[in-house]
């Protein structure tokens, strides 16, 4: 079933803290390895930290991209960010997927991290990031509020 571009299985939920091991692996949570599979990307996200995508979600917004018009420098530079970084992970039989060095080092990825859903995709946060990001969040703001209605929600 699809419903306003959420496919299948594909919907990310919940908050996780796991720590990365020296090798620079993190356990992805066990309820959403089944919706990731056994390949999917991970790449730099927004507000300094990690986006990670199944890969039919990950497709999916590269033919939207593509879709765009790469005269426009905004969206050049957009695609220079997402793309460059990106990097397919596996999952092992422990659960565990390497997280390359660059991307470690963009969200600043130590020991401490926590793992969000993130509706289609999950978020990997350093703690430090997610606690401040988290502190930060004020969805009872009026212009958030009224935002969201404005988009429909």
């Amino acid at each position: 079933m699809e419903a306003s571009g959420v496919k299948g299985d594909h919907v990310f939920i919940g908050e996780h803290k796991h720590a990365l091991d020296p090798k620079g692996r993190i356990i992805i949570p066990a309820k959403f390895r089944s919706a990731l599979g056994d390949r999917f990307v991970v790449t730099k996200g927004l507000d300094k930290c990690l986006f990670v995508y199944p890969l039919d979600e990950w497709q999916a917004l590269a033919a939207r991209l593509s879709s765009l018009p790469l005269t426009d420098k905004d969206v050049r530079m957009f695609i220079r960010f997402f793309f460059a970084g990106a990097f397919e992970c596996e999952i092992d039989k422990q659960g565990r997927a390497l997280i390359p060095p660059n991307l470690r080092e963009y969200a600043k990825l130590d020991k401490d991290i926590v793992i969000t859903g993130a509706l289609t995709r999950i978020e990997v946060w350093s703690n430090e990031a997610w606690d401040d990001h988290s502190a930060s969040i004020d969805i009872e703001h009026p212009t958030i509020i009224d935002k969201m209605v404005g988009l429909g929600i």
